[in-house]
């Protein structure tokens, strides 16, 4: 009995110390989206994360396709990076901002959800890729201008993930990507319905401030103030509510900013009337240019978010930052959530300072 155990605890010893780095290094999952080319990814960032989305393939009828050769080149590319990570997981994703056109339509039948889902599992089989993102703006809501919707998206969603489940069984991971405002989070998705067919909710805790718009505020903030519902933890709060398990949601980060025309300077343009400009990949400003051109840096402690207003032209620029990204790992791993994930890894700057200060947070 004695050397059985003793064989038993060798065996396990053995196990824990030849598990995947990545599985032993990360206390949650890390997802990056990704809109680039094979050719500008880094391949050390990669070390770095759990997952990469591909975004995004689109519908071709009833069928998921990868759209040209060039996207081809890229998952391929993706796929062999497992050589650096192992443990990496390449998910494909369906849709983006203006991306779902015929969704609607092609999801209402079943016929159409069956055929896409086989074809999930062809391209998946063929890239030898790991699962498929949903990432349809939006069921049942309003979404990308002239995109149809109707009432039963949001049962049909329900639909959609069952006959994904019933064709990829347990091999592929299926996620989604969730609006994080509180419009889609009760009127787009099922909850209770939903859960038990998918690993993950991936939730778009950005864009909460956006260009449909009319008054300014913390485009991606972690915690909700009197004058901004729309956060991070609202969204979280909300799906707790609903039955979702904390370990499925994944919460969203912004690798870019958004700069909002704010029509009164009272409070440094925050929460005043305003209007939506421009959004910025964060590889193109840094709080020093932004500074040079005549924006003061602000801590808003409530949001637990950064911005900067410029007096002069009357702009305010919300986005996320190394604080307020170190601040939202730890929020998921105190919350026992699944992880954090961001749009995308192609938008950080050449020193990966957001994904970098996602790492460090994630292993301290």
């Amino acid at each position: 009995m004695l050397k059985q155990i003793l064989i038993l605890f060798i065996a396990l010893q053995f196990l824990s110390t030849n598990l995947p780095a990545q599985s032993q290094q990360n206390k949650i999952s890390v997802i990056a989206y990704y809109a680039g080319d094979a050719k500008s990814i880094d391949p050390n960032s990669v070390k770095k994360l759990t997952h990469i989305i591909f975004s995004f393939c689109h519908l071709k009828g009833t069928q998921l396709t990868v759209d040209n050769n060039d996207d081809a080149e890229t998952i391929k590319h993706l796929v062999s990076l497992k050589k650096l990570n192992p443990s990496l997981k390449v998910i494909l994703s369906l849709g983006g901002w203006g991306g779902c056109k015929t969704c609607s339509e092609v999801f209402l039948a079943d016929t159409g959800r069956k055929e896409f889902a086989q074809s999930v599992k062809y391209l998946c089989e063929e890239y030898k890729a790991d699962g498929i993102d949903i990432d349809w703006e939006y069921p049942a809501i309003e979404g990308y201008p002239d995109h149809p919707y109707r009432p039963e998206d949001k049962h049909n969603f329900t639909s959609l993930m069952r006959a994904l489940r019933q064709t990829l069984g347990d091999k592929y991971e299926i996620s989604f990507a969730a609006g994080g405002f509180t419009k889609y989070l009760a009127a787009s998705i099922e909850w209770r319905a939903v859960m038990p067919f998918v690993d993950k909710v991936n939730i778009m805790s950005y864009d909460l401030i956006n260009g449909f718009s009319r008054v300014t505020g913390h485009h991606t903030a972690l915690y909700s103030t009197p004058e901004q519902i729309e956060s991070t933890d609202n969204a979280v709060r909300y799906l707790k509510s609903e039955g979702v398990p904390k370990n499925k949601m994944v919460i969203g980060a912004a690798f870019y900013a958004r700069i909002f025309d704010a029509d009164i300077g009272t409070n440094n343009g925050l929460y005043q009337p305003g209007k939506f400009e421009k959004g910025i990949s964060y590889n193109q400003f840094s709080r020093k240019t932004m500074e040079e051109q005549g924006y003061t840096y602000y801590w808003d402690d409530t949001a637990q978010a950064p911005y900067m207003y410029n007096p002069s032209t009357k702009q305010i620029c919300t986005f996320d930052d190394e604080r307020s990204l170190t601040l939202k790992t730890k929020y998921a791993i105190d919350q026992h959530l699944n992880g954090i994930m961001f749009w995308q890894l192609g938008d950080d700057n050449n020193n990966h300072d957001l994904l970098n200060a996602i790492d460090k947070a994630a292993h301290e």
